[in-house]
């Protein structure tokens, strides 16, 4: 993505708030979608009985054993033709219909986080597991439990509608969205790798949908281009000259280093990044150093995130990390390494793509509950799909009506929680999109 991408997405936004930019009219047979948008109500408990099981059974990223293999069975069972062992824990589905059609990929991830539940739910999850050396809880902290039970149900839908079919669908059940662990490949990146797009049927196209605990349920949210940041990790090794805390001028202080250094990573930000152009972020998460109150030690180490929405902005900003650390590293004395990797790319969804389906969320939500949304400085692997093919992704309400979204437990936390009666919405959204993307193509 660049710049041309960038000023092309805000003519864009620009003309779809305005209501002057009409989509392509959409191939849409209203009495294929009433059929399966009854589906979709009959296999709801279905879906919620999933969602509990896979929420009370949460697995790590790159340990998601047991979350296969019942996600293998369910595709058994509807007849969907399944691989298993995909990125190391993968779950791939083919469903061929019976007409000739393209082939059409629906992605949901599977893995859990190292949080501790603290909702008060029936089904909260007890589970513990290993991070890093560490016993941990474990549990559904961003709705992949959902998204799992949303995309089974959307293949039970689909499976049910086989011969209305004009193509093939492809069900990407992927593990580590959260990030595998230290040393070991995983997630979206590495079924890309393995060959997921390229082997067996060839998809032409990718949808993906991710529950929001702050979007009222009912609601989908949408943006064309760079929905949200890229996520790369910076870490920064300071190496001074240690000495006795009571003689700090026979020595070269990393730590005072440091924190010069990083005061001057804020300033790349709020001075030196074009922020009317796009969001940017530069968190440092971690810093570690010494060992006594009395004894200035000879390295600190400092890790950190860096969020960016245009490629442009992402190669400056690395850029300028680099130029700010080395620097005030030399003029105290001290000398800074740097090392940036990427951790996850652009979320980027396909403009004209956006635009062609738009009518579809439309006709799925319903009027007034499809939402131009702000970009997210978040990150998803679901990225490196769309770096091969086009893709959208999109955000289904998961807060109970009524609810102030600033109240909402958020993402990531241990009161995390979303309200079951959105899933349907996914369902149908993940249904309609891919019988009309069927039924659209000449």
């Amino acid at each position: 993505m660049n710049r041309t991408y960038t000023l092309r997405n805000r003519v864009i936004l620009a003309a779809l708030g305005l209501g002057l930019l009409a989509a392509p009219a959409m191939a849409q047979d209203t009495k294929l979608m009433a059929k399966a948008s009854n589906l979709a109500d009959k296999v709801e408990p279905k879906v919620i009985e999933w969602r509990r099981h896979f929420h009370e059974h949460p697995e790590l990223s790159n340990r998601e054993t047991e979350t296969a293999a019942r996600i293998a069975a369910e595709l058994k069972k509807m007849g969907i033709e399944v691989e298993t062992g995909v990125a190391k824990h993968g779950v791939v589905g083919i469903l061929k219909g019976g007409k000739p059609g393209p082939v059409v990929a629906l992605r949901a991830d599977i893995d859990g986080l190292p949080v501790t539940e603290r909702a008060a739910i029936p089904f909260a999850s007890k589970a513990k597991g290993t991070y890093n050396g560490n016993e941990v809880g474990v549990m559904h902290a961003c709705g992949h439990d959902t998204h799992i039970a949303m995309l089974l149900g959307a293949a039970e839908v689909l499976s049910s509608m086989k011969s209305d079919l004009k193509g093939t669908v492809k069900f990407l059940f992927q593990p580590a969205e959260e990030g595998a662990p230290a040393g070991e490949e995983g997630g979206a990146r590495l079924m890309v790798k393995e060959g997921v797009l390229k082997k067996g049927p060839k998809p032409e196209v990718i949808f993906g949908l991710h529950i929001n605990s702050q979007t009222e349920v009912g609601t989908l949210k949408y943006r064309p281009g760079g929905i949200m940041a890229g996520a790369d990790v910076f870490r920064i090794k300071v190496k001074g000259k240690q000495v006795h805390g009571a003689n700090p001028w026979a020595g070269v202080d990393p730590i005072v280093v440091s924190s010069q250094i990083i005061y001057g990573l804020q300033t790349i930000i709020s001075r030196q990044t074009e922020l009317t152009e796009d969001a940017a972020v530069i968190t440092v998460g971690m810093i570690h150093g010494g060992v006594r109150n009395n004894i200035i030690p000879e390295e600190v180490q400092m890790e950190g995130t860096i969020r960016t929405l245009d490629k442009d902005m992402q190669k400056k900003i690395h850029d300028k990390i680099r130029l700010t650390a080395t620097n005030i590293a030399e003029s105290a004395g001290a000398t800074a390494e740097v090392e940036i990797e990427e951790m996850a790319a652009i979320t980027y969804n396909e403009p004209a793509l956006t635009e062609k389906m738009l009518p579809t969320l439309q006709a799925t939500a319903g009027k007034g509950k499809v939402v131009l949304m702000n970009a997210m400085t978040g990150a998803e692997d679901f990225s490196y799909f769309q770096q091969e093919i086009p893709g959208l992704y999109l955000f289904v309400g998961g807060m109970p009506k009524g609810q102030d979204p600033a109240k909402a437990p958020a993402h990531h936390t241990p009161d995390f929680y979303v309200d079951e009666s959105g899933m349907k919405l996914g369902v149908k959204t993940l249904t309609n999109l891919t019988l009309d993307y069927m039924n659209g193509k000449k």
